[in-house]
C-alpha cells in the first residue's frame, strides 16, 4: 500500500521533470565560481530544488484538482481522480517547503532571506490561470529562479549576470508551456480560464511560443557575452537553437498530435546541453 502511494505521488509530481530546472540551477553555481562548486553546495542546491519543485507541483495539483477533474485530458490525473488523500498532499507541500528552508539555512543568510520570496512566487503561480493569460511566462520565471538561486547559493551575493540566464530559462519554459496549453484551448474558453491559446487561438499561441524561444536564444547569447564565455558555450547555444527549431517544426495549428513530444521530450535535453557545454567551456 505504501509503495503504491509513493508511486502515485511520484507520478503526480512528474519527478523526472526536475531535469528542466536542476541543470540550470547547477549552471548558476558553476558560472558563479567559474569552476566546480563544492560537494556541500551542490548537495544543498539539489535539496533546495527538489523541495521547491515538489512543493510547487503538489500545490498546483491541489489547487487545480477540481478544474483537472472537469478536463477530459486531465481527468485521470492522480488528484483529479482522488487517488491520494488531500491532507497527505498538503503535508507533502509543507514538508517540501521545510526542505527548501533547511537548504537555504545551510547555504547562506541571503538564501534564507530570499526563500520566502521564492515560496510566494511558487504559490501565486498556481492561481494565475484564473486571472491572466501571462500564466505561462509566470511559470517560466518561477522555474527560472533556479540559476539565480544557484549563483546566490555559492556566492552569498546578488549579482546582475545570472538574471540574464533567469530570463533565458523563463522564456524557454514559457514557450513550451504555451505550446502545451494549445491542447486545452476549448476547455479553457469554456471554463473562463486565462491562457495565451484561449486569448489568441492556437495559431497566435504558437507565434508567441516562437517569440519566447527566440528570446531564450537571445538571452543565452547575452549571458555568454556578460560572462565572457567561449566557443564551447556558444556551440551549446547553437545546438539548443536547432532543437527549438525542430520542436516548432513538429507542430502546426491543424495538427497538435506531437505537442507532448515537442513540449516535454525534446525540452528534456535543453538544460542538460547548456549545462554540459558550459561546463566544458569553463573547465577547459
Amino acid at each position: 500500500m505504501a509503495l503504491t502511494k509513493m508511486r502515485l505521488f511520484l507520478r503526480m509530481i512528474d519527478f523526472e521533470h526536475t531535469l528542466f530546472g536542476l541543470p540550470f540551477a547547477y549552471l548558476g553555481a558553476f558560472l558563479a565560481v567559474r569552476g566546480i562548486p563544492s560537494c556541500y553546495h551542490l548537495f544543498w542546491i539539489t535539496i533546495a530544488m527538489i523541495g521547491a519543485r515538489t512543493s510547487a507541483l503538489c500545490l498546483n495539483r491541489l489547487i487545480d484538482r477540481e478544474i483537472d477533474r472537469r478536463n477530459p485530458r486531465t481527468a485521470n490525473w492522480v488528484m483529479a481522480k482522488g487517488d491520494l488523500p488531500v491532507p497527505a498532499v498538503w503535508a507533502a507541500v509543507f514538508a517540501s517547503l521545510g526542505l527548501l528552508f533547511l537548504a537555504a539555512y545551510q547555504l547562506n543568510p541571503l538564501c534564507v532571506k530570499l526563500a520566502p520570496l521564492a515560496v510566494a512566487v511558487l504559490w501565486v503561480y498556481s492561481y494565475t490561470k484564473r486571472f491572466t493569460w501571462w500564466c505561462h511566462l509566470i511559470l517560466g520565471l518561477a522555474v527560472g529562479m533556479g540559476p539565480v538561486g544557484g549563483w546566490i547559493a555559492v556566492t552569498g551575493s546578488l549579482d546582475w549576470q545570472p538574471f540574464l540566464l533567469w530570463l533565458a530559462v523563463g522564456f524557454w519554459i514559457g514557450g513550451f508551456d504555451t505550446m502545451y496549453a494549445c491542447q486545452d484551448v476549448e476547455f479553457d474558453r469554456r471554463e473562463g480560464l486565462f491562457s495565451i491559446p484561449a486569448r489568441f487561438g492556437v495559431e497566435g499561441a504558437l507565434l508567441f511560443a516562437k517569440v519566447f524561444h527566440s528570446l531564450t536564444v537571445l538571452f543565452l547569447i547575452l549571458t555568454g557575452l556578460a560572462l565572457n564565455l567561449g566557443v564551447w558555450y556558444y556551440s551549446g547555444v547553437i545546438f539548443v537553437l536547432i532543437l527549438l527549431v525542430y520542436e516548432h517544426s513538429l507542430i502546426c495549428p491543424q495538427d497538435l498530435s506531437l505537442v507532448n513530444f515537442a513540449s516535454f521530450k525534446i525540452n528534456h535535453y535543453v538544460g542538460l546541453i547548456v549545462f554540459v557545454m558550459t561546463s566544458i567551456d569553463i573547465l577547459s
